[in-house]
């Protein structure tokens, strides 16, 4: 009985141990897979979050890139217009210049050209399209004068095919559009035809991953531009995309994971430009978002199978050591062969991690190292096995790296953010971590990692050079600046803005704003905010401000939208300009034009009338001078009277023309109706009538034309009349005898140009530009051999309301050169213009 209550005992004794070792090992189990399944949750939170960090990067990125690009076109475009204001011509061979340089330095542009308001396209980086018409309104409504605009985006390759059924499929053309001032009722148009899709490959290339997708959309819905992997046509309305449906016009960026512009659960980020009716859009495939942590995933898996058998292996050793003591020493050796196994397993784990993991002795010296060894150094593994690490890092880093391995150091993980050079020579930044390895309490080595960051030091590196430019740049700008927060404290103002206001930034920086204000001036400005932050869109108005000297100035106000500084809600920035001595000005200019204008029409008027009651006894002097002429025949002394009183009054009758003249272009009643004339005809009628002249004065007239028709847009009887005044001076300065010489043809610039050259005492240099002004007279026909000094005044008013010019010169040789050039026209119909 004794035995059998011992064995009973033993028995029992031996369960308990037994059934222990097992609930031990199911506890152990249960705590590596929720381990496991947590660090599985982080990994896979983590891995979405970076992709989403991504795709707002990527959206923030291409925005700003699509913005500059676009400003960049218009400030071109700005250039090209402001030649058209200054006179040069759309055809000519400088703005053909101008627009093929502008073609070639902005390389996302397809083509620029100029058209009318009828369509004709007048100058174009592309000859085809010269003297071409399109549609007018194609690219939307014409924007009035001012800055560039986007217009709409339509199917086509260039201007030709622009929005029509012939348009190619997959080519969209953003046009963006500037007026110009032209001659017609409305403006000419710079239309600069971007090229989305140039846009949206420099967008993929900068993406490298082939997961990942871009787009541009304009704010209506249209796809504009599109990488490859956007499975939607170009030209495609996208309204109900989340980012209209679910942010614009409330919030101009987002982001969420779900639908997007591909098929299957997406991870989209979206931007709006911050001056343009276009936003980007960045999606990635959760799928492929994921694919790093499935990987992994398998990792920590493979070691949870590894854990779990060890943890089961361990068990039943221990289970089969309580039942069979006997078999303990085969079961160790088992499990010695399981730990061998597991520690290859364990090896190439270390290997597929992606950083340089190394082990190191107590001296630093390598033990081992994975295979990003040779990725980093373009050596074997091999050869680093025995060499202590530090020498691989930049010379002035070195005995930093040696501080990681001492001995005497933190019992705790080392770090350095190294900097190493690779087998190319580049330098590297390395996030170096070295972790001492103890056994038994002693030091018996170190193990380490180093995971590459240059491409995250280069990133932080630009972002402070751009944080710390910005701050420069409103710092010593000359205008007043203030940011203000979203809870509409003063955040930060400028140099400027303390100057203007007299207050210093230590006083008004975190306090609230217009404490320096009167409440009138309070209201006023809140106004403004509370609309800028209901509408989001820029506000600009005038007001009138208190300088730090106590004047009231006018200022132009100019606020919008930022991140707020502290990183609650949104913030406002404010320019102020001052406009007081501007607007001063423009009183002063617009009271000197009126009283100008009022004694312009005051002398007009003058002129005109007393012209009017000149003809009237003109016209009955001359009558009766040349009656008095014919029956005085047998009196000779009698018809030499009659005949000067004739010649007087013709003199008379002259001047009173020339002044009615003035008076008619100063009041701009006359006008020039222009038409396609060949200027021979008109060179060889007008020498038809001086022909008696001519031969009167014994003078003749050296004439060279070309053999073909000299075409021009003139009003001919207008024309003649200036070419007859400067033939007539040239035979009345010519002495008798002399030749004269007329000369027509077209010079480089295709436009028409007449000189006429004489014999005469030629022209005071300083009176070359004075003889052209209402009745300026040279200094060498004060004699009387002058006119009344308003011919040449004329002459200069017809060829300007040509569009051209007029000027004399003297020639070297004696005697002086009158220049008429004409603008080169290409084939319109008459039109009427102010004279």
């Amino acid at each position: 009985m004794t035995v059998s209550r011992a064995e009973s005992t033993g028995l029992s004794a031996q369960g308990r141990r037994v059934g222990a070792v097992i609930l031990g090992g199911l506890a152990l189990f249960a705590v590596l897979w929720v381990a496991i399944a947590g660090l599985a949750l982080v990994a896979y939170r983590e891995s979405l979050s970076d992709a989403e960090s991504n795709a707002v990067l990527f959206a923030r990125v291409f925005a700003e890139d699509l913005t500059r690009d676009v400003e960049a076109t218009a400030q071109a475009t700005a250039q090209l217009v402001g030649a058209l204001d200054r006179g040069v011509p759309p055809g000519g061979p400088e703005m053909r210049g101008s627009l093929a340089q502008m073609q070639q330095t902005l390389p996302w542009l397809r083509g620029v050209a100029v058209i009318d308001d009828a369509g004709l396209v007048l100058a174009s980086t592309d000859p085809a399209e010269v003297g071409r018409r399109v549609q007018p309104d194609a690219f939307g409504a014409w924007p009035d004068a001012g800055p560039a605009r986007l217009g709409r985006a339509v199917r086509g390759r260039g201007l030709l095919d622009a929005g029509s059924d012939t348009a190619p499929p997959g080519l969209m053309l953003l046009p963006l559009l500037h007026a110009a001032p032209g001659p017609g009722p409305r403006p000419l148009l710079v239309v600069a035809q971007i090229n989305p899709q140039a846009l949206a490959n420099v967008q993929q290339a900068r993406l490298a991953d082939p997961a990942a997708a871009a787009a541009v959309l304009s704010f209506e819905g249209r796809l504009v531009a599109a990488t490859a992997q956007v499975p939607h046509a170009l030209g495609a309305m996208l309204t109900t995309f989340p980012a209209y449906t679910r942010f614009l016009p409330a919030q101009e960026s987002g982001h969420w994971a779900g639908d997007g512009l591909r098929a299957g659960p997406q991870i989209v980020a979206f931007r709006a430009s911050a001056t343009q009716p276009l936003l980007v859009v960045v999606e990635i495939g959760r799928g492929a978002a994921l694919a790093t942590w499935r990987q992994w995933l398998g990792v920590l898996l493979g070691a949870g199978a590894v854990g779990s058998g060890l943890i089961g292996g361990l068990t039943l050793v221990a289970r089969r050591s309580q039942v069979a003591r006997a078999r303990a020493q085969a079961e160790r050796d088992q499990v010695q062969r399981e730990v061998s196994r597991r520690e290859r397993a364990f090896d190439l784990t270390l290997r597929s991690v992606q950083a340089l993991i190394f082990r190191t002795d107590l001296e630093g010296r390598l033990r081992f190292v994975n295979p990003h060894w040779e990725k980093y150094t373009g050596r074997p593994g091999a050869e680093a096995i025995g060499r202590p690490l530090w020498p691989l890092v930049v010379p002035a880093q070195r005995a930093k790296a040696r501080a990681l391995f001492a001995a005497d150091g933190p019992r705790g993980a080392r770090r350095l953010q190294a900097q190493a050079n690779d087998p190319a020579g580049h330098l590297r930044h390395f996030d170096l971590v070295v972790q001492p390895l103890w056994q038994d309490d002693r030091l018996a080595g170190f193990v380490g990692s180093a995971a590459e960051i240059t491409d995250l030091v280069d990133a932080e590196t630009s972002l402070k050079a751009q944080l710390d430019f910005t701050e420069l740049l409103m710092e010593h700008s000359p205008v007043p600046m203030s940011v203000v927060d979203g809870q509409g404290r003063y955040a930060r103002v400028n140099r400027a803005w303390e100057a203007f206001t007299g207050c210093t930034r230590a006083q008004v920086v975190g306090r609230p704003v217009g404490g320096h204000l009167t409440a009138e001036e309070r209201r006023e400005h809140e106004a403004h905010d509370r609309r800028l932050h209901e509408t989001g869109e820029p506000q600009r108005y005038e007001s009138s401000v208190q300088h730090a000297d106590g004047s009231l100035r006018d200022v132009l106000v100019n606020k919008v939208l930022v991140p707020s500084l502290t990183g609650s809600g949104q913030g406002v920035l404010s320019v102020l300009v001052d406009v007081t001595d501007l607007r001063r000005a423009e009183r002063a200019t617009r009271e000197a034009r009126d009283a100008a204008e009022e004694a312009s029409r005051a002398k007009s008027e003058f002129i005109a009338n007393v012209s009017h009651e000149l003809r009237t006894p003109l016209q009955a002097i001359i009558g009766f001078s040349e009656l008095g002429v014919h029956r005085g025949r047998a009196h000779e002394k009698l018809a030499s009277m009659f005949g000067d009183i004739h010649a007087a009054g013709h003199r008379m009758l002259q001047l009173v023309n020339n002044l009615l003249d003035v008076a008619r272009i100063e009041s701009a009643v006359g006008s020039i109706h222009l038409e396609r004339t060949d200027l021979r005809g008109l060179v060889h009628e007008l020498l038809r009538e001086l022909e008696p002249l001519l031969q009167a004065r014994s003078q003749a007239v050296d004439l060279s034309l070309p053999e073909y028709p000299l075409v021009a847009k003139v009003d001919p009887l207008r024309l003649q009349q200036v070419m007859r005044n400067v033939l007539a001076n040239a035979m009345k300065f010519s002495s008798a005898g002399a030749r004269i010489a007329l000369q027509a043809d077209y010079n480089a610039a295709s436009e028409p140009h007449l000189v006429v050259r004489d014999r005469g005492p030629g022209i005071p240099e300083a009176e070359v530009e004075t003889i052209f002004e209402a009745f300026a007279q040279s200094s060498r026909t004060k004699d009387g051999s002058g006119g009344t000094g308003l011919g040449l005044a004329i002459c200069r008013t017809i060829v300007a309301a040509h569009g051209g010019r007029i000027w004399a010169e003297n020639l070297p040789d004696g005697g002086a050169a009158f220049h008429i050039l004409l603008p080169a026209r290409g084939a319109a119909e008459t039109q009427p213009m102010d004279l």
